[in-house]
């Protein structure tokens, strides 16, 4: 559907305010359909990340520093969100005996069964571009990356 039909916009000022408002647009849109995955299942779309981070890393362990780098969301407070999924059992974390700073985190097998159960998510963020070809998905995504320069 067209963004102007979206938000009952005709005209924008440019074609870069309108690249932009859509960005913005189709972000909220995409997160309104994470949220919705994640509504039944106990995690926020955050824990979620860190959780597929853990799952990467395994069976090594990770540290705080190498989680929020590559988080999705560099706004969350990753210490925070380690801190609830210890407390949901789907991770450790171990502090360094000689730099309490210094932590140890890995995902327990409660953690791992829990992703698992969640694979199916993937099959569904395929389906929300159906309406892309395989090519302009690549496309697209080339274009986005392009776009942070």
């Amino acid at each position: 559907m067209l963004l102007e039909h979206e938000i009952q916009q005709q005209k924008f000022k440019s074609p870069a305010q309108k690249l932009a408002v859509n960005i913005i647009y189709t972000n909220n849109w995409l997160s309104y359909f994470y949220e919705s995955m994640f509504k039944n299942t106990g995690l926020t779309p955050q824990q979620y990340n860190v959780l597929r981070i853990l799952r990467g890393q395994y069976p090594n362990a990770c540290n705080l520093k190498l989680i929020r780098e590559r988080m999705l969301d560099r706004m969350s407070d990753a210490s925070r969100i380690v801190d609830k999924l210890k407390q949901k059992e789907l991770i450790e974390r171990r502090e360094s005996e000689t730099d309490r700073r210094n932590l140890s985190i890995h995902i327990t097998e409660r953690g791992l069964t829990l992703l698992k159960s969640l694979d199916h998510i993937d099959e569904n963020v395929k389906k929300l571009f159906k309406n892309l070809s395989e090519d302009e998905q690549i496309l697209l995504n080339d274009l986005l990356d392009r776009l942070r320069g």
